[in-house]
């Protein structure tokens, strides 16, 4: 193999590659990244086999070829050689030869024959906006479970409604995320489910794509994203997501809208006080115009904070973890909120006033 292509480029593809690899030191190759030449570009794949990127750059091929080295060797690498306009990579026997101007390296590689292929996924396909996908998977994925002992709640769950909209689900049972987004035209099927420990590297990979469509494929065991150069796949989880319409509450007997601002800075202040399952206290009270949320801890202190809202309904007081309660608001992109209560022991709802298209519910601490 010898090729030379932008320094930047191979910088930044080897970068995004190489946090997909794995760093297990029983399959030395799974922290590798394959540089493969294609015509007139270099292919530069990682996989650590449940997830797998391949990124192509355009590249000057003097002779074809393919190359594994460890992916952090590359990082340290490329990264040392910013400011460096073009770079020659060429395989000399079993050790690459990295050269620019006034720099030259030698560095040992693997096997290419134990790389791992990047599975080509077929299936159904459908494109829609990079950003709303990102928008979507953003708004609920932290509220997946992050334990593994469930696969199907370690996850986000996505299905179409209607043909003209997707919905992103996520729970650990303690809350759920519910956003929906439109889109153009999405063929039917009963839903996907990425896994939970992917999803912050799907997002992040497809971050500097915001303005494009991302091509989507997927069957009953993968999930494929096409944009531009980028080919990005994921497993998928086998097993069937919990109804979690039926824990939603049909209706609500007292609401809050209330300053998303204000009622953050309640928050931050009752953490400060609260107790090791981080616990406040919301008491709303329709009739005297009061909002308060409150914390307890015996070894700090207490706090009491009164909040300026619109309330409406009957009286209510319900203990809730404040850390779920703040995990919702960047999903939220509204000056206000809407709170929704039933009974002390049932869900309280979150929601945007106008943004009908998120949904967030935290079950209370009934202790």
């Amino acid at each position: 193999m010898r090729v030379k292509t932008n320094t930047q480029k191979i910088k930044n593809a080897v970068i995004q590659a190489d946090k997909i690899t794995s760093k297990n030191a029983s399959h030395p190759v799974l922290g590798s990244i394959l540089l493969k030449t294609e015509k007139d570009q270099i292919s530069i794949r990682s996989t650590n086999l449940s997830l797998g990127v391949d990124i192509k750059i355009p590249a000057k091929v003097e002779e074809e070829g393919e190359v594994a080295v460890y992916g952090s060797l590359l990082v340290g690498i490329f990264s040392s050689l910013s400011g460096k306009e073009e770079t020659s990579l060429d395989l000399i026997d079993e050790t690459l030869s990295v050269s620019t101007a006034g720099v030259n390296l030698v560095v040992n590689t693997l096997e290419t024959e134990e790389f791992p292929s990047i599975p080509n996924v077929e299936g159904l396909s459908f494109s829609v906006k990079t950003k709303l996908f990102l928008k979507g998977l953003k708004s609920v994925y932290y509220a997946s479970s992050v334990s593994d002992i469930k696969p199907e709640i370690s996850s986000v769950f996505i299905y179409p409604e209607n043909n003209d909209s997707l919905v992103f689900v996520a729970t650990d049972t303690f809350r759920l995320g519910e956003k929906s987004i439109e889109v153009e035209s999405v063929p039917d099927f009963e839903g996907l489910l990425i896994p939970f420990k992917n999803i912050s590297e799907i997002i992040r990979v497809l971050n500097d794509h915001e303005e494009e469509d991302v091509e989507i494929t997927f069957n009953k065991n993968q999930i494929s994203f096409k944009v531009k150069d980028i080919y990005l796949t994921s497993r998928l989880i086998d097993g069937s997501f919990p109804d979690y319409r039926q824990i939603i509450p049909k209706e609500n007997k007292t609401q809050v809208i209330v300053l998303k601002q204000d009622l953050i800075n309640a928050l931050k202040l009752a953490n400060i006080f609260s107790d090791k399952f981080n616990q406040v206290t919301m008491v709303i009270d329709p009739k005297d115009s009061i909002f308060e949320i409150s914390s307890k801890n015996t070894g700090i202190g207490e706090n009491n904070t009164t909040l300026e809202a619109t309330l409406s309904g009957d009286s209510i007081t319900l203990n809730i973890n404040y850390k779920y309660l703040l995990d919702c608001f960047q999903s939220v992109y509204e000056d206000s909120v809407v709170l929704e209560f039933t009974e002390s022991r049932k869900p309280m709802i979150i929601k945007s006033i106008s943004d009908k298209s998120f949904l967030y519910l935290i079950m209370p601490i009934n202790r």
